[in-house]
C-alpha cells in the first residue's frame, strides 16, 4: 500500500493491482451499483472538463472509466450531487487510482496502521495533524467509494467509519501523553505505549460505542481518570494535568487546518457537563452516577465502550457501573422515565400523513431514533435479568430481543430493516456536503436529484419506500407501549357528593399541590356543570379520559394552573363529545394539548378563549407539510368569500391568522416542524394576512377617496419578517412605497385627497387593520421604524424618494437592514419595479474597510444599550444571534457586487451561500450555520412559552426539558454548556471576519 501523499501509481495501475492480488480483488471491480444520474450530459461534462484539466491523470483514470463504466457513473453521480466526494475525488487523481486498484478492506486497515506508525513517529504538532486529516480524507473517499457502490454494506461502512474514529483517538491521545510526559507532567510505565495503565479512560459514546458511526458524525467521547494512577507525580495536579491531555487531544482532532479536519469532539455527555471539568475522576463520576444518575444517561451506558487510554481500566470501570445501569429486577419504572427521554428528545408521533420533504429521518416519526429507542428500552427494563440482552448494536439487540421473545419475527424483521435502509439514507445525505445533518431536502426538485443520488428512478418511487419503513417503525413502537405491563394505575374516584379522601391522595401524588381545587374542578365536570359536557356520549368519554388527563396534567410544571386552563377550553366548548372521542383514540394528542396549556401561555389563550382551533388537530395533516404560500392564499380566500360586510371580514382574517397561528405553535412544541419551516410559516401567515388586510382597505379606501392616476403601492416586509424568520410574537416590521401619475396627484373621489397624503392615510387605515383589538383579538403589532428617515419621516415613501435616499442618505446599517428587504403585497410589475431599487443598492461596490468598521461601531452601539453579558438573551448577548445576523449582513454588503448569488433575506440561507460560494471560511460556517438554528430552535420556543426574558433558575422543568429536546441535547445542563460554547465561537468568528471586536 502506498501511505497518502506517497508516491504516484504505476503507469499501467490495474496491471500492476493484478500482479500483487488479483484483478478481481480491486476496489473498481467490485463495484457493483450507481446513483441515478439526474443529468448525465451536464455529469459527464464536468468531469470531462476535469480530465482535460489534469493531463498527467487523464491516462490513468481515463483507463479506469472506461474498463468500468460503473465507476465512471459513480464518478459523475459525485460531480453531479455531491460536492464533498467530488472534491475529495478530483482534488487528488493518484489518490483516487491509488483506491481503485487496492483491495478496499486490505487498504483501509493498512492505512489507519499506517498512519499510527507514523504519528508516533512524529514529535511535531502540524505534522502530526497533517497525518490524521490525510488519513481520514482518503478513508473517507474509500467508505462513500464502498458504500455507494455496493461494495461494503451499510452497516460494515459505519464499521469502518468507526475504526477510524477510533485509530484517529488512539493516535491523537498518544501524541498528547508523549507530549505530557516530555514535559514531565506524568511518568508513564512505558514510554512507547504512555497511556497503558495510566487509569486515563476515553469511553466513546452513542453510535461510536457500537460500531455504528454514519459518515459525517461528531463523536461523543467521555474522559475520565482514576486520581490515584501511579503516572500522575502529583495526584492533586491530576486534574488540571488530564484536562490539559483532553484538550491537546481534541484540537488535534477538530481544528480545522488547509487538509481539514479529522472528528468534531463532543464532550457534553459527561456527568453535569454545566459545572464538571472535561475529564472526570473516576470517583467523583461513580458518586455522582450513584446517587444523582438519570434514565437517559443509564441509557447512554449501554453503548459506551472504552475506545483509548487505559482500556483495562475503561473496562473496570464500566463493570463497576454495571448495577447503575443494568438492574437486577424487570425494571418497569424505567418504562416511564424511558419514555418521556423519547418525548424530550424525538417528536411527537402524530398521526395522519407523514410529509417527505424536510423530513427528519433521524429524529422524525417512524425514524432511526425511534428504532434506537425500541430496542434500548426493553434492554433497560430486561437487561439486568438477562445479560444477553447488553449489546451496544441496535441489529444485535433486535435478534436477542426475538429470541428472547420480547419482539416476534415480524417486528424485529421490520425494524431491521427500516435501520438499514434509513441508515443508507442518512449516509447519502451526509455525503453530499460532509455534513452531519438527517433532514431530507425542503424542496421536490431537490427530493428529485437526492433520491437519484440514492439509487431511485425519482422523488416518488423513493417515497413510497420511505413511508413504508416509517409507517412500519411507529406501528411496532406504538404497539411496544401498548403492550409493555407496569404498575396499575390506582384507581380515582370523583362522587358528586363529596371529595375522596384516597383520590386527593392521588392527586398530591401526581404533583396537584391543591388537590382539593383539582378534585372540586373534575367533580363539576363529571356533573355536567359545563353545557358542552351534559351529554351522555361526551360524559362516557369523559369518564374514560379523566385518570389519564390528570396523569398528562400533573407532568406540567403547574398542575393547578393547567387543569384551570383545560376547564376554560371545556367551558368554551360548544359540542365536546367529537373532541373527547378524538383525545381518546389519540393518547398523544393529550400530551399535546396538556403541553400546550401547561408551558405556552400565549397559545393556551387561543386555545381557551377559542377552542375551535382544536379543529386542526383532527386534520389527518397536521402532522404532515406545513401549506406553502399558495395553498395559504387559496385557504385564506375561501375562508374571506363567506364574509358579508367589512368589519365580518376582518374578524375572519383574525380567526384564520389564530388557527394557524395555534396550528404552528403545536407543531414547534410537538418538535414536528424545524425552526427554519417554522419561521418561514409564520412569515408566510403573515404574508397572507397583509395581502388580504391591504386589498380590503384599499377597496374600502377607494369607496371613500377615490383613486390617484396611476397609483401603485407595495408593502415591503423588512426584519424577521422579510428574512422568514418570525417567531410567534414578532412584531411586523412594514414599509409602504408608491407611485403615481405627478401630473394629477389628487385623487378621483368624493373626498379628495392629494399624493402624498392619500398614500399616507392609507398606510394609516392598514397599521389600523393590522393591530386594532375586536373580540379576535390583534393579531400583530406593525414596526414602521425602518422607513426612510425612521420616526421623522412619512409613513408612505414615494419610490424615487426611496431610491434617492437609499442612494445618498443612507447609513451603513440602513442597507443592513435592506438586505432583508422584501415585496409582500403589489401588483406584479410595481414589486419587480421596487425589487430592482433594493438590488441596485445591494449590488453597490463597497468598501469592506469601512463598512467592517460601521457594522462593529453599531454592534458596540447595542451592547451599551441593551447589555451583552446575558447568556439567555440569545439575542442580544456577546455571540449571539445579533452577532451571526450582523455577519450576514456584512458579507451582502461587500460581495453583492460581484457575487449577487450571496443575496437572500435569510440569514441562515445567507450563510448557506456564503460557504458555497466560498466567501465564509469553512471553519466560521462550521460555527455560524449551526448557531443559527441552534437560536433559532431556542428562540422560538421561548416565544411561545414566556412574555419576557427567560431565567433558567426560576424556569419550570417542563420548560428546560423541552428546551433540550429542540436543540437535540439529553438534558438542560448539557445545552447550557452548549450555548454557552457556541457564545464564544460565533463571538471569535465575528472577530475573525470583521478584523475586530465590538
Amino acid at each position: 500500500m502506498t501511505p497518502p501523499g506517497g508516491q504516484h501509481v504505476t503507469s499501467d495501475p490495474f496491471r500492476a493491482a493484478a500482479s500483487a492480488a488479483g484483478d478481481n480483488l480491486s476496489l473498481a471491480a467490485r463495484i457493483v451499483a450507481a446513483p441515478e444520474l439526474s443529468d448525465p450530459v451536464t455529469a459527464r461534462s464536468r468531469v470531462d472538463g476535469w480530465l482535460a484539466d489534469n493531463p498527467s491523470a487523464a491516462s490513468e483514470v481515463g483507463t479506469l472509466l472506461t474498463r468500468f463504466p460503473l465507476v465512471r457513473t459513480l464518478i459523475e453521480s459525485f460531480a453531479e450531487s455531491a460536492p464533498f466526494l467530488w472534491e475529495l475525488a478530483s482534488n487528488d487523481p493518484s489518490r483516487l487510482l491509488r483506491l481503485m486498484v487496492a483491495d478496499p478492506d486490505t487498504h483501509f486497515d493498512d492505512l489507519l496502521a499506517a498512519t499510527m506508525r507514523a504519528v508516533a513517529a512524529t514529535a511535531d504538532e502540524a505534522e502530526a495533524m497533517r497525518l490524521l486529516r490525510r488519513m481520514k480524507a482518503e478513508a473517507a473517499l474509500l467508505i462513500a467509494v464502498a458504500d455507494i457502490g455496493g461494495v461494503w454494506p451499510i452497516m460494515r461502512a459505519a464499521r469502518a467509519i468507526t475504526a477510524l474514529a477510533d485509530t484517529a483517538v488512539e493516535a491523537a491521545l498518544s501524541f498528547a501523553f508523549s507530549e505530557a510526559a516530555q514535559a514531565g507532567r506524568i511518568n508513564p510505565a512505558d514510554a512507547a505505549a504512555p497511556a497503558r495503565d495510566s487509569g486515563y479512560i476515553v469511553l466513546a459514546m452513542g453510535k461510536m460505542g457500537a460500531f455504528e458511526l454514519n459518515y459525517s458524525s461528531d463523536i461523543d467521547l467521555i474522559v475520565f481518570f482514576e486520581q490515584t494512577a501511579p503516572i500522575f507525580p502529583d495526584p492533586d495536579l491530576a486534574t488540571k494535568t488530564t484536562v490539559r491531555i483532553t484538550q491537546r487531544m481534541v484540537k488535534l482532532l477538530q481544528e480545522r487546518t488547509g487538509d481539514g479536519y479529522v472528528f468534531r469532539t463532543d464532550l457534553r455527555l459527561r456527568p453535569d457537563p454545566s459545572s464538571t471539568p472535561i475529564a472526570v475522576s473516576t470517583a467523583a463520576a461513580m458518586s455522582y452516577y450513584e446517587s444523582v444518575g438519570r434514565s437517559w444517561e443509564r441509557a447512554a451506558m449501554i453503548k459506551a465502550r472504552p475506545c483509548a487510554g487505559d482500556i483495562a481500566a475503561g473496562e473496570r470501570f464500566l463493570t463497576e457501573l454495571s448495577p447503575f445501569v443494568w438492574r437486577k429486577y424487570l425494571d418497569f419504572a424505567a418504562l416511564a422515565d424511558v419514555h418521556a427521554l423519547k418525548r424530550q428528545i424525538n417528536a411527537y408521533r402524530g398521526h395522519g400523513e407523514i410529509a417527505v420533504e424536510g423530513h427528519n429521518i433521524k429524529l422524525g416519526r417512524g425514524g432511526i431514533r425511534e428504532i434506537e429507542f425500541f430496542a434500548q428500552t426493553q434492554q433497560l427494563i430486561a437487561g439486568g435479568r438477562n445479560p444477553s440482552l447488553r449489546d451496544r448494536d441496535t441489529l444485535t439487540t433486535l435478534v436477542k430481543l426475538c429470541e428472547d421473545r420480547w419482539i416476534d419475527e415480524a417486528a424485529r424483521d421490520a425494524m431491521s430493516a427500516a435501520y438499514l435502509f434509513l441508515r443508507t439514507v442518512e449516509h447519502r445525505l451526509q455525503m453530499m456536503n460532509d455534513e452531519q445533518t438527517q433532514t431530507l431536502p425542503a424542496e421536490r426538485a431537490e427530493m428529485e436529484r437526492f433520491a437519484r443520488f440514492l439509487g431511485f428512478d425519482g422523488r416518488d418511487a423513493f417515497a413510497k419506500v420511505l413511508l413504508g419503513h416509517l409507517t412500519k417503525v411507529q406501528h411496532y413502537y406504538a404497539r411496544l407501549f401498548e403492550k409493555m405491563p407496569g404498575p396499575e394505575r390506582p384507581e380515582m374516584r370523583f362522587p358528586a357528593e363529596a371529595n375522596d379522601h384516597k383520590t386527593l391522595d392521588r392527586l398530591m401524588e401526581l404533583g396537584f399541590r391543591a388537590p382539593l381545587e383539582a378534585s372540586h374542578i373534575v367533580r363539576h365536570w363529571l356533573d355536567g356543570g359545563h353545557r358542552a359536557l351534559k351529554g351522555e356520549v361526551a360524559q362516557n368519554h369523559l369518564r374514560e379520559l379523566v385518570p389519564v388527563l390528570l396523569e398528562q396534567i400533573g407532568r406540567t410544571d403547574n398542575p393547578n394552573a393547567t387543569l384551570v386552563q383545560f376547564d376554560h377550553f371545556l367551558a368554551n366548548l360548544h359540542g365536546a363529545g367529537r373532541l373527547l372521542s378524538l383525545l381518546r383514540q389519540n393518547p398523544e394528542l393529550i400530551e399535546l394539548t396538556t403541553l400546550v396549556l401547561g408551558i405556552a401561555p400565549r397559545l393556551a389563550d387561543i386555545l381557551a378563549r377559542h377552542p375551535q382551533v382544536m379543529d386542526a388537530f383532527v386534520d389527518p395533516s397536521f402532522f404532515g407539510a406545513l401549506p406553502d404560500a399558495d395553498e395559504l392564499g387559496r385557504r385564506l380566500d375561501a375562508v374571506l368569500a363567506q364574509a358579508s360586510y367589512d368589519e365580518d371580514l376582518l374578524d375572519r382574517i383574525r380567526m384564520f391568522g389564530l388557527e394557524y397561528m395555534f396550528l404552528i405553535g403545536a407543531r414547534i412544541l410537538s418538535g414536528t416542524v424545524t425552526a427554519r419551516q417554522a419561521g418561514e410559516a409564520f412569515a408566510r401567515l403573515a404574508d397572507a394576512v397583509i395581502r388580504a388586510v391591504h386589498r380590503a382597505v384599499a377597496d374600502n379606501f377607494a369607496g371613500t377617496y377615490g383613486h390617484v392616476r396611476g397609483e401603485e403601492a407595495a408593502v415591503l416586509a423588512m426584519g424577521k419578517l422579510g428574512g422568514y424568520e418570525m417567531t410567534a410574537s414578532s412584531d411586523l416590521d412594514l414599509i409602504l412605497v408608491y407611485d403615481f401619475d405627478a401630473a394629477q396627484p389628487e385623487s378621483d373621489g368624493g373626498r379628495s385627497l392629494y399624493g402624498g397624503q392619500y398614500f399616507a392615510r392609507l398606510t394609516q387605515r392598514l397599521i389600523n387593520a393590522l393591530t386594532a383589538q375586536t373580540s379576535y383579538g390583534a393579531l400583530y403589532q406593525v414596526d414602521m421604524r425602518l422607513r426612510p428617515s425612521g420616526q421623522s419621516g412619512p409613513l408612505a415613501t414615494q419610490v424615487g424618494s426611496f431610491a434617492q435616499y437609499q442612494e445618498n442618505e443612507a447609513w451603513t446599517w440602513e442597507h443592513m437592514a435592506l438586505t432583508r428587504a422584501r415585496v409582500v403585497s403589489a401588483p406584479p410589475e410595481f414589486a419587480a419595479r421596487v425589487q430592482d431599487v433594493i438590488q441596485g443598492i445591494l449590488r453597490r461596490r463597497r468598501d469592506a474597510t469601512l463598512i467592517a468598521g460601521d457594522v462593529v461601531e453599531m454592534r458596540s452601539a447595542i451592547a451599551t444599550e441593551k447589555g451583552d453579558s446575558e447568556r439567555w438573551d440569545l439575542k442580544y448577548v456577546a455571540g449571539g444571534l445579533i452577532d451571526i445576523e450582523f455577519i450576514a449582513q456584512y458579507l451582502q454588503l461587500v460581495h453583492a457586487h460581484d457575487k449577487p448569488g450571496i443575496l437572500d433575506t435569510s440569514t441562515a440561507r445567507v450563510l448557506d451561500k456564503a460557504w458555497a460560494l466560498k466567501l465564509l471560511a469553512v471553519e466560521d460556517a462550521e460555527v455560524l450555520r449551526p448557531a443559527v438554528q441552534l437560536y433559532h430552535d431556542l428562540t422560538q420556543i421561548l416565544r411561545l412559552c414566556l412574555p419576557g426574558g427567560f431565567d433558567p433558575k426560576t424556569a419550570g422543568p417542563g420548560l428546560l426539558r423541552l428546551l433540550a429536546r429542540a436543540a437535540g441535547v439529553p438534558d438542560f445542563a448539557t445545552l447550557d454548556v452548549t450555548v454557552a460554547d457556541m457564545q464564544a465561537k460565533v463571538r471569535e468568528s465575528f472577530v475573525r471576519i470583521l478584523g475586530q471586536a465590538p
